[in-house]
């Protein structure tokens, strides 16, 4: 089942998301993180008739990238391109992020360049500095150390166009749920009103800290989660079934004791046997095929994990156009009732 495509139902008003950060999604009303789901959907409804959409003409992305990218890199910068900008890919050797010249004035010489910086960093903290300097609006493209929201609100997005909703829902994450892909699965699923359920080995559970943001998103959308060390528990009753790679850059010893660790809880068809008729498979890739899950379950025809891959552009399209914001309607008819629900 698939959502009407139609650009916000006004829960919020995107026109004051413009100039924001989204360092957290935790930092959005659940009404506002809706509305960028419905826009996202809307955008991808109009792109399968036309994909050049010049919303953004003129205008410019940074990415900082310390880490590489598949997904997020190729995303970001097809969105932009889409959306009639430009985004300039910056790594470390090329830039002087924390070397010659600080983050802190990073941030304020790129913001005098651009209209907005997204930033894949190792650490939370450079992230964070980044965002307190910057005059754009900064957007969290991961840290490796915390959380990934363009990847988990990407996945609602995802759960939203094959149930129809993204509330009501339980959604159970296998394996190493203090990743940063658990840690955003469970803040945006419980803030948005999925309940959620975590399976993992001790060493591998979600923190305390992240435990007590999801517990106080629950309280106010009435959703619940659940900690267990059970994978078969853990995906009974579960509408969604998410992992990660169970590893990074790590060394080869780390690596083999992550294999020892979370081995049971890979994602195969013995463990898929317990699923409810109807569930689907997600993972925000990339898989390492053969651990965290099987061939059999990551090409299963309930695995919507290309799906989920293709919706990283048009969640990111719906974010920019609401943090860059846009000046005045475009003169095309058809670009109109999306630049309404972006115009003061």
């Amino acid at each position: 089942m698939s959502p009407t495509a139609h650009p916000a139902r006004g829960r919020a008003d995107l026109v004051a998301l413009r100039g924001r950060h989204f360092f957290t999604d935790q930092e959005y009303s659940r009404d506002e993180l809706l509305d960028l789901l419905d826009l996202a959907v809307a955008l991808k409804a109009l792109y399968r008739r036309r994909p050049h959409t010049p919303f953004l003409e003129g205008r410019t992305l940074a990415m900082i990238f310390e880490h590489p990218s598949t997904r997020t890199r190729i995303s970001f910068e097809a969105g932009m391109s889409e959306l009639g900008g430009h985004a300039q890919y910056l790594r470390p050797g090329e830039i002087h992020l924390g070397g010659h010249e600080t983050v802190a004035d990073t941030a304020r010489v790129v913001s005098r360049l651009v209209d907005a910086i997204m930033a894949r960093t190792a650490y939370h903290t450079t992230l964070a500095e980044l965002a307190a300097h910057a005059t754009v609006p900064v957007i969290n493209g991961l840290t490796d150390d915390y959380d990934h929201p363009v990847q988990s609100m990407t996945d609602a997005m995802t759960i939203l166009e094959h149930f129809g909703t993204v509330e009501g829902l339980t959604c159970a994450f296998v394996g190493k749920c203090a990743d940063a892909m658990g840690t955003s699965v469970a803040l945006t699923m419980t803030r948005l009103g999925s309940s959620m359920v975590m399976a993992a080995p001790p060493e591998e559970q979600m923190t305390p800290e992240t435990e007590a943001l999801a517990r106080a998103n629950c309280a106010e959308s009435g959703a619940s989660l659940t900690l267990t060390d059970d994978a078969v528990a853990g995906v009974k009753g579960a509408d969604v079934v998410f992992t990660v790679g169970w590893w990074w850059m790590q060394p080869e010893d780390e690596k083999n004791e992550l294999r020892r660790v979370l081995g049971p809880y890979q994602v195969n068809e013995e463990l898929w046997r317990h699923t409810k008729p109807g569930a689907k498979f997600m993972h925000c890739l990339p898989a390492v095929r053969g651990e965290e899950m099987t061939d059999a379950i990551l090409d299963a025809p309930f695995s919507i994990v290309l799906d989920e891959a293709e919706n990283r552009k048009h969640f990111q399209k719906a974010l920019l156009l609401a943090l860059i914001g846009i000046d005045a309607a475009p003169a095309d008819p058809e670009l109109g009732e999306i630049a309404r629900a972006l115009l003061p």
